[in-house]
């Protein structure tokens, strides 16, 4: 077992307590029968949202991969998209709000941009090129590095324009 996951019942524990004291404030400010309907609300929608993201990230899954471009992107934004979804469908006050802030544009970018990141550090280089396509980087030539006596110096590449960004892509050593 990973060493992170003897915190999730803890945690799991700790969401429910939260939850309910939330439920209870806000139940105390606007009424329980409205915070009542308030939480069946929202729990309604996330379910009309799961089912209509589920859909909307398959055909885009689909449509990627027929296209033969890479799935990757359209992947983690229906992954983000369902999440929000399925965080909104769960009754509660805070996993709604997680849910529903996942489901806005700007939040999710960012929430895919960080699946994404997570995605290609735990694969290596060839898949997650497949998953994504190639891999822009941003490369600067600074000055070169002194060498130590014992080794001959290397041979640098004039630099034209210090501190211009070029773009590459990321190859795996031995594959073309």
């Amino acid at each position: 077992m990973r060493r992170g996951l003897r915190f999730v019942p803890p945690a799991l524990l700790l969401l429910a307590v939260l939850e309910f004291a939330v439920f209870v404030l806000v139940g105390r400010g606007i009424g329980f029968g409205s915070a009542l309907l308030l939480v069946f609300a929202a729990s309604l929608l996330g379910l009309v949202l799961l089912r209509r993201g589920g859909m909307r990230a398959w055909r885009g899954f689909r449509a990627a991969v027929e296209s033969g471009q890479p799935p990757g992107q359209r992947v983690t934004d229906g992954l983000v998209g369902l999440v929000g979804a399925l965080l909104l469908a769960i009754p509660g006050l805070i996993s709604g709000l997680v849910g529903l802030l996942l489901l806005v544009p700007p939040v999710r970018r960012l929430a895919r941009a960080g699946v994404q990141r997570t995605a290609e550090r735990r694969v290596s280089s060839m898949v997650a090129g497949d998953l994504f396509g190639p891999r822009r980087v941003r490369v600067r030539r600074g000055e070169p590095q002194p060498t130590q006596p014992t080794q001959p110096p290397q041979p640098t590449r004039p630099v034209t324009e210090p501190g211009r960004a070029i773009e590459g892509e990321i190859i795996e050593p031995g594959r073309s």
